[in-house]
């Protein structure tokens, strides 16, 4: 999660275990991109399941608005299942894909193999755990922040899965009180500053090593918990529960194909409160070259080394800090969603008097109050004046109307294509609302986004790595929407919806 491409450029040289072993004897796609704006979470992981963009699989964000309920509405929030917690309750909303409008991976297996696949999908956010899974899965498990503790949905399962249960029962997470995220290189291999401008830090860290993990009140607390979901140990938990998942489910060790999915969160947290130059994103990557290695070694000894098959990508990258890019000479900033809003709403007066006209902002996407669009429509001078009015913001780029994105997906025009692959009616805003590179809305001082149609957000890595996968660097054109096409090819099923295609280019001749 959040892993940018130019990470394997400028840090692939300290990898020396799992990293390390994909870059030098995997299929390394060293150009691979998305290709559409929202670059984030939900999204991604969406695209990367189903070999599909919004406009096909209808996930749009990680959130959109709700006209009618007047409301934002999370993309794998379902009203209809129950959270079922590992500690014994459950509670409050579950989750489901639901709101996917594509066939995912694991849903054409199961359809179309002669032997069920076996599914099981591993995270610290629902809504990856969820997406990666599609409809069906025998372990769709999660940590659930407001509990603490692990979850699931009854979209999946009514009870606890029994592995799972006793991999959380055998392995408490707050065994790690007190524990210390350390450098785990020498101080001479980090590449930048380890106090940056504009760094967040975290609630219960300053923005320099080490960083314990040191509960406020003696025992496992909240604090505790955001830091250990921010600290290599999170990745590391994440990936011995999905060998325990390897070992009791038998993945890949019996007839038919088995689909493990496992979305590494901690990369994400920290760059949002560190930045993409920070020690800390440096050395979590360091971290996890060797938790895959660990990982990669027991799929050797269980499964054996030509009986899997693995791709590893991102769901999107991240923006530098806007004030460590002003500092090296480049226009960047914060922008605020209130200045938009009075800029539009001022535009408005003329044609609908004083007045909040615009319900909501969502990320790129700006919805109108109900009925205002549906007048402005047939006004095109009023349309012209409020769009005029929201591109002259300092730090706006590009303000498109997405009623004319329909039918743009193969336009020339790059920010309208990106916006046309995001774009799906009923869930897309009413204009979008481009930012320039390096800035983004932002209600704080430090930190960093994503989200955005340009490099910085789009270029992640894409390795695959396994039975059938011939090794070696590729500069053609790719995406993460390639995978699904090319694991279903492998596995000898189709995608109804993919966009993407099968990367032939890094496959054996068939036998």
């Amino acid at each position: 999660d959040q892993f940018r491409a130019d990470y394997v450029e400028q840090y692939g040289g300290q990898w020396t275990s799992g990293l390390r072993r994909l870059m030098s004897d995997g299929a390394w796609f060293r150009a691979a991109a998305y290709r559409h704006m929202a670059a984030m979470t939900c999204v991604g992981h969406s695209n990367i399941v189903t070999g599909s963009y919004p406009s096909t699989h209808g996930i749009i964000a990680n959130s959109w608005w709700d006209r009618g309920a007047a409301k934002a509405l999370g993309c794998v929030v379902d009203a209809g299942q129950t959270l079922v917690s590992y500690a014994g309750q459950t509670k409050g909303s579950g989750t489901s894909a639901q709101r996917l409008l594509a066939p995912a991976l694991p849903d054409e297996m199961r359809l179309q193999l002669p032997v069920a696949p076996r599914v099981v999908t591993l995270s610290l956010k629902d809504y990856t755990a969820t997406m990666l899974a599609g409809r069906r899965a025998d372990a769709a498990t999660w940590f659930d922040s407001e509990a603490r503790g692990w979850a699931t949905s009854t979209a999946f399962t009514q009870t606890p899965i029994p592995f799972v249960q006793s991999f959380i029962a055998a392995n408490p997470i707050d065994r790690q009180v007190d524990a210390v995220w350390s450098k785990l290189l020498p101080e001479v291999a980090y590449r930048h500053e380890d106090e940056g401008t504009g760094e967040k830090g975290a609630p219960q860290w300053t923005s320099r090593f080490p960083h314990p993990l040191k509960p406020a009140s003696g025992a496992a607390d909240a604090q505790f918990y955001e830091a250990w979901q921010s600290s290599p140990f999170s990745d590391a938990y994440l990936a011995k529960m999905a060998e325990a998942a390897v070992d009791a489910m038998k993945l890949g060790q019996c007839e038919g194909t088995d689909y493990l999915a496992i979305s590494f969160s901690a990369l994400d947290l920290v760059g949002h409160d560190f930045g993409p130059r920070s020690h800390e994103v440096q050395d979590l990557l360091a971290h996890l070259d060797r938790t895959l290695g660990a990982l990669f070694d027991h799929l050797d000894r269980s499964v054996g080394p030509d009986r899997y098959v693995l791709a590893l990508t991102a769901d999107h990258g991240v923006a530098p800090i806007p004030e460590q890019a002003r500092a090296a000479g480049l226009s960047a900033g914060r922008l605020a969603t209130a200045d938009l809003f009075a800029r539009i709403n001022k535009a408005l007066e003329p044609t609908l008097g004083p007045g909040s006209h615009v319900a909501r902002l969502s990320y790129t996407d700006l919805y109108f109050q109900p009925g205002v669009w549906d007048k402005l429509r047939a006004d095109p001078k009023a349309v012209r004046e409020v769009m005029d009015a929201a591109a002259s913001m300092p730090g706006i780029a590009r303000v498109l109307r997405a009623d004319e994105l329909e039918g743009g997906k193969d336009s020339c025009d790059r920010i309208a294509r990106a916006a046309a692959l995001n774009y799906l009616r009923g869930r897309s805003g009413d204009l979008i609302i481009v930012p320039e590179p390096y800035f983004f809305f932002s209600g704080g001082t430090t930190g960093t986004a994503h989200g955005s149609p340009y490099d910085y957000d789009q270029r992640v890595p894409l390795f695959l790595l396994g039975q059938g996968i011939k090794k070696g660097q590729y500069l053609g054109d790719a995406s993460p929407v390639d995978i699904a096409p090319t694991l279903a090819w492998l596995c000898g099923v189709t995608m109804a919806s993919a966009d993407g295609r099968v990367l032939a280019e890094a496959l054996q001749p068939p036998s």
